[in-house]
This record gives C-alpha cells, structure tokens and sequence, in this order.
C-alpha cells in the first residue's frame, strides 16, 4: 500500500489563523511534555521540513496510515524537540537515524512517553520515515529515515507514519563514515548518547551532521481527540 499524498480533508485547506492559535497553546514544553499534552490528536496530515547540515529534506506525515506516531512527530516538533539533534546511526541503503536530544534532561523528559506499536500499513521502503523501538510497545521519539528497501522491518513494530517528499539527496549525503554504534560497530554508543547527549558526540563523532531546525510547513485540520483515535 502506497502512503496518499491527498487525502479529503486537504480540500478544506488548511488550520484557520483562530485554530492555529488555539493548537499552538497546547503545545507541549520541550522539557517538561505531559501525558495529557501528547494525547491530543494532531492533524489528519502535515509536512515537515528539516533543515541539516547538508542541506533541506521535507516529509508528508500521514495520520491515518500511524496515528499515534504522527502525533508524537507532531507535539515534539512543535516543542522544537529536534532542533541541534545529530544523525548518530547512518548506514547507507539501510537508514539514517536520529532522536537523542543534545540536553540528555530533555531526551529523559520524552522517552518517559512510550507509544503502543502500530500496525505498518504501509512498508518500509526507501524515503519512508518510521520511528525506532527497542522491544514491544517502547517507541518515544527515535526516528528513522529508510534510505534502502527495508521490508523485512514491517512486522518488527516499524510503522512509518510518512514519506519525503523532497530531499533524499540530502539524507542519502549524511555522514555515514562511523558506521553501525556500539557494541555492534564503531559508531556512537546509544546509551552514552542518553547520558551525555551533544557534549559525547562533538567530543567523540565530531563529523556527525545534524539537524538545524524541524518545522511544520503547513496542516490539514481533524478533530480533536485523544492520540490514537481518528
């Protein structure tokens, strides 16, 4: 199943500037998001824009396809949750992956709000953009974009939640030369990423590219609810 690029809610056009207001009120703080926050649903579809180092990729987020993955992207970054966040696991024609924050306390903050594991309606293919997990039901805000083919991850637990649009040169051009992480290969090892965020990265895998800024280009409205529930 391919992911839509036009749904029938993008006929309505986009959040009126009163309902923009409304849902920026509700975003959730960068260092302290609460469980209430994060329930409230977001839009039926969004695209995001990340500015890197190496240049801009955007992505549409398709709510129906992952509901509650496509609210987790959306709170955090309203919350600017991504912003200076480093590409730590690049590994070319298999993803690009990225999610710990520099300050290891925000990281903290979030990865207290698992999700439930979603159904992957539609694959893992190249450009498709999924959230990482460590076992069953433990997705926060790890995220991965796939650069190969990676079917085999559908009945993992990976449910991409959208596509780039626009960009792949650009994700395809981020530094892969660290390889795999720790203990695997030479790459940054996960758990010091969690404990001392940027400062163990620029000191160990200074070359890491990373991303400037995440922002919501443009939405398309639903009703509210809570997280989960179309």
């Amino acid at each position: 199943m391919r992911i839509p690029f036009v749904t029938t809610s993008l006929l309505f056009g986009a959040l009126t500037a009163s309902a923009q207001s409304a849902a920026q009120a509700t975003a959730p703080s960068l260092r302290g998001p609460t469980a209430a926050q994060l329930a409230i649903a977001g839009p039926d579809s969004f695209d995001i824009s990340f500015h890197t180092t190496k240049g801009k990729f955007t992505a549409r987020i398709i709510r129906s396809v992952a509901p509650r993955g496509s609210d987790r992207l959306w709170h955090a970054a309203r919350a600017r949750y991504y912003d200076g966040v480093r590409f730590y696991r690049v590994i070319p024609g298999f993803m690009a992956q990225f999610g710990f924050h520099g300050d290891p306390a925000v990281t903290r903050a979030w990865e207290g709000f698992t999700m439930p594991d979603e159904p992957a309606k539609v694959s893992n293919t190249r450009g498709t953009l999924s959230f990482a997990n460590r076992g069953r039901n433990s997705r926060t805000v790890q995220l991965f974009v796939n650069t190969g083919n990676n079917d085999s991850l559908d009945g993992l637990g990976f449910a991409p939640i959208g596509r780039v649009l626009d960009g792949m040169s650009v994700v395809d051009s981020l530094y892969s030369g660290y390889g795999e992480g720790a203990p695997r290969g030479r790459g940054p090892d996960q758990g010091l990423i969690a404990d001392q965020g940027n400062a163990y990265l620029t000191r160990a895998f200074p070359r890491l590219d990373a991303i400037d800024s995440a922002r919501v280009l443009r939405r398309w409205p639903t009703a509210p609810g809570p997280a989960g529930k179309p």
